[in-house]
């Protein structure tokens, strides 16, 4: 039976999936409106710090839907996450410190948790897996995310046999390393966006966490920190993500990748696994005579795909993109400016620090920082110059927060793996 005609078939019983969504910002309000034309699902809670967001995107899911719902909505995401009228949780803040506490309470909660959270994923997504695991739980990204559209591309490829040389995603704007809240601001007003999110999506520190989530999840590595980010066509792309000897930029395959000019699609670059495959190959994309082809979704259509993640954690136990066990990658933090010792360091999309990928063997031997981590009380025990990475030599995380307290807790589980 297929996805849709479970839910089909739920409708029709009258037990329809009760969802909560924490977060009612651009990506909940698009998810919460979206849940409202599918059948076998509908809201039942709605958080946000802001209850105006919470009422609005209540008032936009009873407007859209069949029939109204009593919705509960709150402040405080608990209320949501411990209702009795809430089986799944949905997280759509993109804050870290938010996110660990959330995941914790849905765990205490006993329910499955999807996220369009990919900062907290990366930071201590392999610990949650495990801890949701246990409870037997989902515990997953989401689908139409681009970590999550390109792993299914890796799997459709990796289930046929095909040998995946890279995979990543198109770049949708210029990274420009300084943007900061004020920079974003007028164009985040624009589209109506937080500005703190646009600046996270222009210094690249979003690039770079999606990258992580695909690496974790799948076990390709970055080629170098920060990857190469080329510009280029699909031919292109396919042309210089090869080896130097062959007159490409990558050192070696295996690896994830962003590429500036094919957004907002997501790729793999495959070889076929022996002259049979390859031959038909040839013959099925119309390229030539080539060793390697890129097999491309040339959309992702975000928190509007998450109902089907949600459907499949509920109906099946099943996830769209989960770490595969310990980090493979780390999303690091680095100085988009000059910080004085005695400083306040502020988070992602804030002024102070931005996202960079990089290999976890690499993470640990040269004691750097999850980007993540950055929130609170962060402050800087030396001068960082602009473009350094932060370390546990320069920089004191705030002892406090969750998200500390969680990473410290899966660096311990995880220690030598």
């Amino acid at each position: 039976m297929t996805l849709y005609q479970q839910l089909e078939e739920r409708e029709a019983e009258g037990n329809p999936i009760k969802v909560g969504v924490i977060g009612a910002g651009q990506m909940g309000f698009g998810m919460i409106s979206q849940i409202a034309g599918i059948p076998g699902m509908v809201v039942k809670g709605i958080s946000d710090i802001n209850i105006d967001n919470a009422k609005k995107a209540m008032e936009s899911f009873n407007a859209n839907s069949k029939k109204p719902e009593e919705i509960l909505i709150s402040t405080d995401f608990k209320e949501i996450v411990h209702s009795d009228q809430v089986e799944v949780v949905v997280d759509a803040t993109g804050v870290t410190e938010v996110g660990a506490q959330l995941a914790l309470e849905t765990l205490i909660a006993k329910k499955h948790l999807v996220l369009l959270n990919v900062e907290i994923d990366v930071t201590i997504g392999p610990l949650m897996k495990k801890l949701y695991d246990a409870g037997n739980l989902v515990y997953t990204g989401s689908d139409g995310d681009e970590p999550a559209v390109t792993t299914g591309l890796f799997e459709f490829a990796k289930s046929m046999g095909m040998k995946v040389l890279v995979a990543g995603k198109g770049k949708n704007n210029k990274i420009r390393l300084e943007a900061n809240p004020d920079t974003a601001k007028a164009e985040a007003d624009s589209k109506h966006m937080s500005p703190h999110m646009l600046a996270a999506f222009q210094d690249g520190t979003k690039t770079m966490a999606e990258m992580t989530l695909l690496s974790n999840a799948t076990g390709l590595l970055p080629d170098i920190t920060g990857m190469h980010g080329i510009k280029g066509d699909l031919d292109k792309t396919v042309a210089d993500l090869d080896l130097k000897e062959n007159g490409g930029v990558l050192d070696k395959f295996g690896v994830v990748e962003y590429v500036d000019g094919i957004a907002p699609g997501v790729f793999v670059i495959v070889e076929g696994q022996n002259e049979g495959v390859a031959n038909e190959m040839n013959y099925l994309l119309k390229k030539g005579d080539r060793k390697h082809h890129i097999l491309y979704r040339p959309f992702h259509l975000a928190s509007l795909e998450t109902p089907l993640t949600i459907a499949k954690a509920v109906m099946n136990h099943d996830h769209a993109i989960v770490p595969i066990g310990a980090p493979v990658s780390e999303t690091i933090a680095v100085a988009k400016k000059d910080i004085k010792a005695g400083d306040v360091i502020d988070g992602i999309g804030g002024y102070s620090v931005r996202g960079v990928i990089e290999a976890h063997k690499d993470f640990v031997v040269n004691n750097h920082i999850p980007v993540g981590c950055v929130t609170g009380q962060t402050v800087a025990l030396k001068d960082i110059k602009d473009g350094e990475a932060l370390t546990s030599e320069n920089t004191q995380l705030d002892s406090s927060a969750m998200v500390v307290k969680l990473r410290q807790l899966q660096d311990s589980v995880f220690a030598g793996k």
